[in-house]
């Protein structure tokens, strides 16, 4: 799953279990802690370190910004240890205490880097999550950085998918080392959906149905892990997982944005009854929010080449944002945070003025014109929260 920055501004049978639902009466409490922080004060003018929602109804706060490790996994382009390093250091400097990571990402580079980085840490500042779904498995033929999957990456590992109760702990355990950590705050089930699977997902659907949200419950139950959901490109398979257990937190990558609003009327009311909340990835839809459609190469929407309609309609928002004078990747990246259900964003960043620069975009004033200017437009749905 591309977080959708990186790249962009270097110039990221069911079985039934019980379902803990928010009362009917006030279906938007546990979203009213995090929006009772620092509640009168704009959001703009907040670091993300005194900004924090909690993850779903568990006792986790995450930062409003988080880190995205795809890129130290050399998403895309090789990170060297040096930059991976000061872009960890950086986050940190600016306030960002939720890091998320993922086996996929650089076949375990990523999860050593950010191990290595945050080890030094005191445990109880900052809240970590990586996914579980996938299994490394030796890869002895592997030489070099050869691309694959997306990923610039030397280690010598190749990919298994494993949705399964003995895929699930094995993973959790293999994560575990990787990082050099005791513990993990959330495991995501990464990329389970037919975007991912085709017609194979029925298949692995059926594993985490019937074995591998045992494995995630008891882990959770047992006090392991604090927190589980899905890590996903697409929210339909989001609904389905919640008929078949009680999920805290989605990672929803790119569903979210400037461009997309999907969603809204059936998957958020959805979690919101289901006491979930949203952790949101490639909010710039993988660069094309974070260049602009003017600029030249190519222009990359959902990880290919964007087609004509979707650069027409950045190039329409882009033309709103300049009658207002805002930065189109500081309205992309707080666009979502307007949303209630939405704990934190989580660009993928790469090195330190990466970090810094999302601060600063995080911090932009944005006037409330451009925002009613954007609907009045038809360029963003009419009943989405803004900030």
């Amino acid at each position: 799953m591309d977080l959708g920055f990186s790249k962009a501004l270097r110039v990221t049978p069911l079985v039934s279990h019980p379902v803990k639902c928010v009362p009917a009466a006030d279906p938007w409490a546990w979203t009213k802690r995090a929006l009772s922080i620092n509640a009168n004060e704009p959001m703009t003018n907040l670091t993300p370190s005194a900004a924090r929602r909690p993850i779903g109804q568990t006792d986790l706060m995450v930062t409003e910004l988080g880190f995205g490790g795809a890129p130290l996994g050399n998403l895309y382009c090789e990170v060297s240890d040096g930059d991976a390093n000061t872009a960890v250091e950086a986050a940190w400097d600016i306030g960002m205490r939720y890091f998320d990571t993922a086996p996929l990402y650089g076949f375990g580079m990523s999860e050593r880097r950010i191990g290595d980085m945050i080890r030094k840490r005191a445990r109880e500042d900052y809240v970590l999550s990586t996914k579980v779904g996938r299994l490394l498995r030796r890869f002895p033929g592997h030489k070099g950085s050869v691309g694959r999957h997306g990923y610039c990456s030397s280690m010598p590992f190749d990919l298994q998918y494993d949705y399964s109760y003995d895929g699930v702990m094995r993973s959790y355990e293999d994560s575990l080392q990787r990082l050099g950590l005791a513990s993990i705050d959330i495991l995501l089930v990464h990329d389970i959906g037919e975007l991912t699977h085709g017609q194979d997902n029925d298949d692995h659907f059926a594993h985490l149905t019937q074995s591998g949200y045992k494995a995630l419950e008891e882990l959770r139950s047992s006090g392991a892990i604090k927190a589980i959901g899905l890590g996903v490109n697409e929210w339909h398979v989001c609904e389905a997982a919640m008929e078949i257990g009680r999920w805290d937190c989605f990672l929803l990558a790119g569903r979210y944005t400037l461009l997309e609003q999907g969603g809204m009327a059936t998957f958020m009311p959805k979690c919101r009854a289901h006491g979930a909340s949203l952790i949101l990835g490639a909010v710039y839809n993988s660069g094309i929010l974070a260049t602009g459609a003017r600029t030249g190469g190519t222009l990359r929407y959902n990880y290919a080449p964007a087609r004509n309609n979707i650069v027409e309609r950045v190039l329409a928002i882009e033309a709103v944002c300049e009658a207002h004078s805002v930065t189109l990747a500081a309205a992309a990246l707080q666009f979502p945070l307007a949303n209630p259900l939405v704990s934190s964003v989580i660009p993928g960043l790469n090195c330190e003025s990466q970090a810094r620069q999302t601060c600063d975009l995080f911090r932009e004033n944005i006037p409330a014109a451009f925002w009613f200017d954007l609907k009045s437009s038809g360029l963003l749905a009419a009943e989405a929260p803004t900030p």
